[in-house]
């Protein structure tokens, strides 16, 4: 197995912005994705962190493969996924990808270095190297462990963002707070109750003086986008609702604060990308895994809970997009070379 940098590197990049990459120049790289929006931030956010612009091949499987992932061999159907020409790294994310990433380092030879990124099923043979959260509690020679995943969010692109912000919120006054809704997930679905409770927090903040910015997922239930519509729909109010471009770069932007729901690690860690104040809402359902995640980011002091109200605090950015690259380069650069 190639070593990776010790736990005490694999913590809190405070913000910083994509790792001058140490790469050779001509490394190429190939993506394998399933076309989750999740999972291809992470991959992008870690191929533009090293520097490196991706091939991306897209991996189809039919039910019955997609359903024994990643225990089962790869879809004949994505054979273009593994096919040459091989690249020097090949990154996957989601269980769907890794019997074709296992297959393209078999083919290759086992010259192509591969990547998982989250918590393989099958365990650390999933990979040269995984990219696990710390929250997983994977361990492992070949195993790195951040805070947050990977991400696009970089210092620049958030400046962008705020030096030319999305019309239709930048004319919302300040303080403005963003409002980040997930959906239901395999843990737990919005309910009732659940709903009720993100609604009133959206209008208490209105009521409060604030403006309210917010953007539904692909997975917010559509009893929640109504009550989010009906709440929002005040003067100082923003809900985005599929209509034109989502201007969820500009909220995380050009926002005074940051609420957001537990359910999504990603959003989460896209949240605490910022400077601004975080607030996370719990989710419903089971929350193991999450709960920890969470734990971890408010022991670093980059959430709070939701309690009701806005506080007054301020923190640094926290991004671990940066460090992972750095370890999946010196990962790399290990493993080329010892090969013949």
């Amino acid at each position: 197995m190639i070593g990776v940098p010790s736990p005490a590197l694999a913590g809190e990049g405070q913000g910083g912005g994509a790792s001058s990459s140490l790469l050779p120049q001509a490394t190429t790289l190939r993506i394998l994705s399933d076309g989750r929006a999740g999972h291809e931030a992470q991959t992008l956010g870690l191929a533009e962190a090293l520097g490196v612009a991706p091939e991306i091949r897209c991996i189809a499987s039919r039910n019955i493969y997609a359903a024994l992932a990643p225990f089962a061999p790869a879809d004949p159907r994505d054979a273009f996924a593994h096919a040459p020409p091989y690249p020097d790294i090949a990154i996957g994310a989601g269980r769907r990808t890794i019997p074709a990433l296992k297959r393209l380092k078999r083919d290759s030879g086992g010259r192509t270095f591969t990547v998982y990124l989250n918590k393989p099923a099958n365990g650390l043979s999933a990979a040269d190297l995984i990219i696990a959260p710390r929250h997983d509690g994977l361990r492992g020679a070949n195993v790195f462990s951040p805070l947050t995943p990977a991400n696009r969010l970089t210092p620049e692109r958030l400046a962008a963002a705020r030096a030319a912000p999305n019309p239709r919120i930048a004319a919302l006054p300040r303080p403005r707070v963003a409002l980040i809704v997930g959906g239901d997930s395999r843990r737990g679905a919005y309910g009732a109750k659940d709903i009720a409770q993100l609604a009133h927090i959206a209008a208490s903040l209105r009521a409060s003086g604030r403006s309210v910015m917010a953007t539904a997922s692909r997975r917010t239930p559509m009893a929640l986008r109504d009550a989010l519509t009906l709440a929002l729909a005040a003067p100082g109010g923003f809900f985005w609702n599929s209509a034109g471009d989502n201007p969820y770069l500009s909220m995380l932007a050009i926002a005074d604060a940051i609420v957001v729901t537990g359910d999504s690690v990603n959003m989460v860690g896209e949240a605490v990308a910022t400077a601004a104040p975080v607030y996370v809402v719990p989710p419903p359902g089971r929350r193991g895994k999450i709960d920890a995640y969470l734990t971890a980011l408010a022991d670093a002091g980059a959430i709070r809970i939701w309690s009701g109200a806005l506080e007054d605090w301020r923190r640094a950015p926290v991004n671990a997009t940066p460090d992972i690259a750095r370890a999946v380069t010196l990962a790399y650069l290990a493993f080329a070379g010892a090969r013949p």
